[in-house]
Formats: structure tokens, sequence, C-alpha cells
């Protein structure tokens, strides 16, 4: 993908000042990059007219998107009850979503190449909107896992092109906390989703649920449209499946994109196992929760908001790696202190859990954006592949777990995956450090040269 800034210089018409006064710098709006001319438009940033507009379009976006893909999960043991399902066929109404959203978001990056961003994000949301109208008439499991595959795979178009969008929209050093905000929509998304579903469950059943949140979604369909600016550093291109090819190759054959795949997948593990199976838990003893508190547990979320909102902060301050320790340490200890019969501590544990998931997924997500210098689109939906797999993988294994071995299996799944992107972390130090050249003493560097000049 082009840069927006072409780097050209500037030259001097034929009627300039031989002598021309000092230098001045033209006058351009906010955030306008060096390098740029006046033909240039200059990129998003706070200041930037347009950046609030896109900001509160892509968080709405991200409500939409979040609510509608985990719209079934908050219900899981309502769901197993009307249709006498084990709380692993229960899953597939969450697994199936979020897999065909992973299967289908390389495919539809491509289009997004060709027919832009924007277009893309706005025809899978009306989709998938439409789609959420009709699961509530689902007569049976298999068909309410079918309609919810279906929804995923129209919900992929949002991961494919918001993360590309905002690397060709949004100014460099403003791309990490604008992601987060994005990001913070997906948290804001899956909190108001669980909340509205929980209690409009418990008062009218959870059809009525899933009806309540298609509606929500209509909303903020309709308030992303309005609101998102025209793309203006976005260059077709072409449909071509060999270039594609290629460009999927070259991400897949880099090390660094590579290990920031595997930990989107580790860390979505640990939060689809955990929120898959949470309901059980918090309905069965020792709590027995009703259903509408259960689904006001996700509260949780704004924990998540403020988490991933300051990841730009975070890196800032610790760097990408350190950034990404502190996270995995927070999820390890809400784990951990989620295994205590106690609600406060549960409570506690999934706040911890939360913080560190949507810290490390917002520091991921953002690397992999500005590590792709070309074919972005498909670098963030490879991301989104793995993240989403990830999830996919995390809410089956956490409820086949939490059938085998109870919560405690949950948590011990959710401990192996933290322990892996620990293990990524630091090969990564590791591999950096190895790269890094050994400086050749300077009276060893003049008998090289002298070695040099001989042999030649």
């Amino acid at each position: 993908m082009p840069s927006a800034s072409t780097g050209a210089p500037t030259t001097v018409g034929a009627h300039s000042s031989p002598c021309p006064e000092p230098a001045t710098e033209p006058a351009t709006e906010p955030g306008t990059e060096p390098g740029t001319d006046a033909t240039t438009p200059p990129r998003l940033a706070p200041g930037v007219p347009g950046y609030r507009r896109m900001s509160l379009a892509l968080f709405a976006a991200g409500i939409a998107a979040f609510a509608l893909l985990y719209s079934t999960q908050a219900l899981l043991p309502a769901v197993s009850h009307e249709f006498g399902v084990t709380a692993g066929t229960a899953s597939w109404t969450v697994s199936a979503a979020t897999g065909a959203l992973a299967l289908c978001v390389l495919p539809l990056s491509a289009l997004s190449e060709r027919f832009g961003r924007v277009r893309l994000m706005t025809v899978s949301l009306v989709a998938a909107t439409a789609l959420g109208l009709l699961v509530p008439f689902a007569p049976g499991p298999e068909w309410l896992v079918a309609l919810r595959a279906v929804q995923g795979a129209a919900l992929a178009g949002i991961p494919a092109s918001a993360m590309a969008y905002l690397a060709e929209e949004v100014r460099p050093k403003a791309l990490i906390a604008t992601i987060g905000l994005f990001v913070a929509g997906n948290s804001v998304g899956g909190m108001s989703g669980r909340i509205v579903t929980g209690w409009v469950a418990q008062l009218w059943g959870w059809r009525a649920a899933l009806a309540a949140v298609g509606l929500m979604a209509v909303v903020c369909t309709v308030a992303f449209r309005l609101l998102l600016p025209k793309a203006r550093h976005f260059t077709p291109g072409s449909l071509d499946p060999g270039a594609l090819a290629r460009t999927v190759r070259g991400h897949l054959s880099d090390p660094l994109l590579m290990r920031l795949y595997g930990i989107g997948a580790l860390f979505m593990t640990v939060f689809g196992a955990v929120y898959t199976v949470i309901g059980y838990r918090l309905v069965g003893d020792p709590f027995g929760l009703p259903q509408g508190v259960v689904g006001s547990v996700f509260l949780v979320y704004l924990v998540g908001t403020a988490s991933s909102a300051a990841a730009g902060r975070l890196v800032g301050k610790l760097g990408r790696r350190g950034a990404l320790y502190l996270a995995v340490g927070t999820t390890a200890a809400g784990l951990l202190l989620s295994l205590a019969d106690s609600l406060a501590a549960v409570l506690a544990g999934l706040v911890l859990i939360t913080a560190g998931f949507f810290a490390g997924h917002a520091v991921a997500s953002a690397a992999v954006s500005r590590t792709a210098t070309t074919g972005r689109a498909q670098a963030s939906a490879l991301y989104q592949s793995a993240y989403y797999l990830g999830s996919s993988a995390g809410g089956t294994l956490g409820a086949v777990a939490f059938h085998s071995g109870g919560w405690a299996g949950t948590v011990l799944l959710g401990l192996l995956a933290v322990l892996g992107v620990v293990s990524i972390t630091l090969y990564g130090s590791y591999a950096a450090r190895a790269r890094v050249p050994v400086p050749v003493p300077v009276r060893e560097n003049r008998h090289l040269l002298s070695a040099a000049a001989a042999r030649h």
C-alpha cells in the first residue's frame, strides 16, 4: 500500500524570486505530516477535522460487532436448559460465529483492498445486523448454530477492514491510541450486549434478549454510516489471487508478525474460555445467581475499555514487550484469584483477566499494523484470524475443561495459554538481542580494514 506521504521535494516556480525571503511554515491543518505537499490531505490525529467523527464511528462499529458476535455467550445456561444440551454443545453458538469470522476475514480483506474499507465495513454491519434480527427465531440448536456461523462470516468484514483503515488514515504516532479506542468499543459492545441479554432473558427469555441486541446493532450501524469520514488515503488494488498468496506468504514468513499472531490467539484463548464458562459457574453452586445478575457481571468490561485505551501510554513507558509482560502477569493473577469460592474474589479475578487481555490485545494488534508496511489489510486479517480461532478454541476447550474438571480445569487451560504468551515474548526478546551486532574494537577494526585492503 503506497504511503500517503509522497516525500517529493517542492519545486520552485519559474517566477520565483532568486533571493526568496526566509522560509516560513505553510499554513496547514493540525496534524499535517512532514514531507506532505499542499495537495496531500493530512492524516487524522487529535485536532485534525474528522478525527472525532472517525473515532465515534469506529467505536459504534466495535459496539455492534462485539455485541452481535458474542450475543449468545451470557445466555448459554438458558440455551442449554431450553434445548437440553450440554455446555460444550451450547458453546458452539459462540464458537461457530468466531470460527466463521476467522475463516472469512482474510478473503474479505482482499475485497477491502479492491472495493474499499468503508464500503466493506458498511456491508458487513448491515448484513450481520439483519441476521441478528433473524437469530431469535431459530427453531432448534442446529439452526441457531448455523445462523450464528453465517452471522460471524458477515461480521468478518469489520476486523478485515478497520485496522487497515486506521493504519492508512491515522498518523503513526496516534495509531496505538486510536486502535485502543476501537478495541474499547469492542469491550463496550461485549459488555452492553451481555448485560442487555442477561436482564431481558430473565424477564422475557433468551430469544427476546437476542432480539434486543439486534435492535441495538441497528442503532450503532446507522451511527457508523453517518459519522465515518470518507477514506482519503485508500488506493484500490486488484483482486489478484497470486498477489494475495504472495502477500500472505510474506507475512507468514515474518517472524515478528508470526509471534504477534500467536500472542493474539493465546490471549483470546484465555478470554474465550473464561467468559464462555463463567455463566455456568455463577448460576451453579455455591453462588446460584439469577440470569440478570450474571449478565451484570459483564460490567467488568469497563476495565477492558480503560486498559485498551491506555495501551499507547503503557507502550510509551514500558516498551512493547514490557507492556505485554504486564498484561500477562495481570491475566495470570486474575485466573488464580478466581479459583476462590468467594464472589468478591471471582469478580476481582475477572477484573484482572479483562484488564490484562484488552491491554495485551491492543498492544499486539497495533504492533501488527505498524510492522506491516505493505498488505496491511492482509496482515491485520491474519492477526484477526488467529485471534478469533483462539476465541473458538478457548470457548469450546474451556467448556470441555469445565465439564471435566470444573472451574479449576478452565483456569488450568487459561494458565497454559498465558505460559505460551510468556514463551513467545521471551523468545522475541532473545531473537532481538541475537540480531544486535557486536561492536568491533577500533584496533581490531583497523586490522580487518588493512587485511581487506591487502586482499584487494
